[in-house]
């Protein structure tokens, strides 16, 4: 049976896949109205169009063993004006073995939400460490114990987001400064114990290794949920649904003092076909069109996303007040380490010791098996 997630999920991927097609036509007149005929590489399109489908793909769809043969180094094939607009963590996440292969396209990042008008009632003011979050959330739920104060997602739709949400807050993550995983370091156990208690003492939804980000954001849209970590389409999400919530962002809470959002990414990449210099300098040009910063940031309001550019977050941060805070977090960005080859496995694990954790499982021994499996 297809649940709505699902459906939704593909129809997203659909989408993109159509934005794709969109695209690879556009760079394809603006190439033929610069003078320079070329050749349409229908698989390379289909290709990049599939990898636009799914954020994991590793360094989209191009393998680290062939990745000179099969695409250009697209650092290569930007002005430096353009090239350095990209925020620097969205470009890591494109490098393999020290070259970049793509540039992001567009963005969006994670943030907490919350219920104005349940906070104020509470008298409860917006958390920032985690020991603020967990006096507000004692706070809401002897307010009103119907209440849920705090969201939590550990399914295998997103468990590996909420993984991502406190040990990066908490001065942890997948991997160390070398890309070594780091599956099992004191401050991942202490960060996931953390959310297993907030679970236990009562302060989230009953069930969060069943409850999806969508069941979620419809228990927050519907003045269920009091706060809850989402992406910046929520308010589109909850409007789509009838819903209306007085509602405000900020940062997600830290246990180190400084914030850490999760990004995700869309990202352009061009295949090698033997280009000449003049269908290169081509490239070059539409990348310089694309990315002005009006043109640019004017389209990217309109899908609803976030700039994957600096000089454009400020220029919708200064056309949007609403924005203004979006763009502050997109700065703050970690991602997934997709281009390990045991990213795959990562995911799956840590969605599974979080499971496990729900069940009354030991989180440091849990997490030891999972680096034993891992890294050996």
């Amino acid at each position: 049976m297809l649940t709505n997630q699902f459906i939704k999920r593909r129809a997203r991927n659909f989408k993109r896949f159509c934005k794709l097609c969109l695209v690879q036509l556009a760079v394809q007149i603006a190439l033929i109205l610069c003078g320079k005929i070329v050749r349409f590489d229908l698989f390379a399109a289909f290709e990049l169009a599939l990898c636009f489908c799914n954020s994991d793909t590793l360094a989209l769809g191009v393998d680290p063993e062939t990745a000179s043969k099969d695409a250009c180094k697209v650092e290569h094939d930007l002005s430096e004006e353009t090239y350095s607009k990209m925020y620097d963590a969205f470009l890591a996440q494109s490098e393999v073995d020290g070259t970049v292969w793509a540039i992001p396209d567009l963005a969006s990042a994670r943030a907490m939400y919350y219920n104005k008008d349940i906070l104020d009632a509470a008298g409860v003011e917006v958390p920032t460490t985690w020991d603020e979050l967990k006096d507000a959330c004692e706070k809401i739920k002897a307010y009103d114990d119907s209440l849920y104060p705090w969201g939590i997602d550990m399914t295998t739709d997103e468990g590996q987001a909420a993984f991502a949400y406190y040990t990066w807050n908490n001065g942890g993550g997948f991997v160390d400064d070398d890309g070594n995983w780091t599956l099992n370091s004191e401050q991942n156990v202490e960060a996931i114990q953390y959310a297993i208690d907030l679970v236990n003492s009562g302060y989230t939804n009953t069930d969060p290794a069943n409850d999806t980000r969508y069941d979620l954001q419809d228990m927050f849209g519907a003045g269920k949920v009091a706060m809850l970590i989402a992406p910046n389409s929520l308010p589109t999400y909850i409007a789509t649904g009838g819903n209306e919530v007085n509602y405000g962002v900020a940062s997600i809470p830290s246990n180190t003092g400084e914030s850490v959002s999760a990004g995700v990414m869309d990202r352009f990449m061009c295949f090698d076909n033997d280009y000449s210099d003049e269908e290169k300098a081509a490239i070059t040009t539409f990348f310089d069109y694309f990315y002005d910063d009006a043109r640019y940031t004017e389209w990217v309001d309109m899908e609803g996303f976030l700039p994957a550019t600096k000089t454009g977050g400020e220029a919708l941060a200064a056309a949007n007040e609403d924005m203004a805070s979006w763009i502050d977090i997109l700065d703050s960005c970690k991602f997934y380490p997709t281009a390990k080859a045991e990213w795959a496995d990562v995911k799956q694990g840590v969605i599974n010791v979080e499971q496990n954790a729900l069940l009354g499982g030991d989180v440091q021994e849990l997490l030891d098996d999972l680096q034993s499996e891992i890294a050996g």
